[in-house]
């Protein structure tokens, strides 16, 4: 009978330690942001891009815009398709030209180049809202600051 318990208790541990050990074999679920929330740092990008190219911080400027396209890049890649909508083919064909046109402003530290291409960008923005039936989100030029901790005009040197 003490041989039979043994056996048994032998048989019970092994299959738990090979419970345990497929799991912890199981691959770990990513993390993926929701299309909401990726957006939602786009707008806090846009808002900042504007704020530091309004005051001539292109460096700042330049860093937001280097933010928004990696945001650009990560809805596309996390979300290629959301609701029916094919938002990575949306933002391949709407987001690069006036993000180029905004870097090409903040490159030649042209303020109303920027404020051109700026309302570009939220056009665009725009645009894709419209096609993925969120009219209801309409982009603009920011009316103040969101970020009353930050100071975006340009260091001083």
């Amino acid at each position: 009978m003490k041989h039979g318990v043994v056996v048994a208790g032998l048989v019970i541990g092994l299959a738990a330690a090979g419970i345990a050990t497929a799991q912890s074999k199981a691959p770990a679920q990513a993390y993926a942001p929701g299309l909401g929330e990726i957006m939602a740092l786009q707008q806090m990008r846009h808002t900042k891009l504007w704020l530091a190219g309004s005051v001539a911080n292109w460096p700042l400027a330049s860093y937001e815009l280097s933010e928004l396209r990696e945001g650009f890049e990560d809805a596309a890649k996390f979300h290629a398709s959301h609701d029916g909508v094919k938002v990575a083919e949306m933002i391949a064909s709407l987001t690069p030209a006036p993000l180029d046109a905004v870097g090409k402003a903040i490159e030649k530290k042209n303020g109303p180049a920027f404020a051109t291409a700026f309302d570009g960008l939220s056009a665009a923005c725009n645009t894709c809202h419209k096609a993925a039936q969120k009219g209801f989100i309409r982009i603009m030029r920011p009316r103040g600051s969101a970020y009353p901790n930050q100071d975006f005009r340009p260091a001083s040197k």
